[in-house]
């Protein structure tokens, strides 16, 4: 169930993002540059990276509970780096809860 609501929320969004970047008049480095030259904005960024580093940090834990390296969730830590929602949302589609958790 986890893996179908993951993957339901990852396929918008990518649609979505790769729409976004595709007809955005800036960089995403600009654009991000943009966002923390603002207090307000600078805060939202600010948070919504401290939960990626939430979510990056769960991923790791989650794939060692699995017995798997570090380097099998790089490129899941990798876009979350970049894109935030899509790392753990795609690895939540790929791999699911560990041990059977529930949401």
């Amino acid at each position: 169930m986890v893996r179908f609501i993951a993957l339901a929320l990852l396929v918008p969004l990518t649609l979505y993002t790769a729409w976004t970047m595709s007809t955005a008049e800036q960089s995403l480095l600009a654009f991000g540059l943009e966002l923390v030259s603002s207090p307000d904005t600078a805060q939202l960024v600010i948070d919504l990276y401290l939960m990626a580093g939430l979510a990056g940090f769960w991923m790791v834990r989650d794939n060692r509970a699995r017995g798997g390296s570090t380097g099998a969730v790089l490129p899941y830590l990798l876009l979350t780096a970049v894109f935030v929602s899509v790392g753990p949302l795609l690895y939540l589609a790929v791999r699911g809860l560990a041990g059977g958790q529930r949401v």
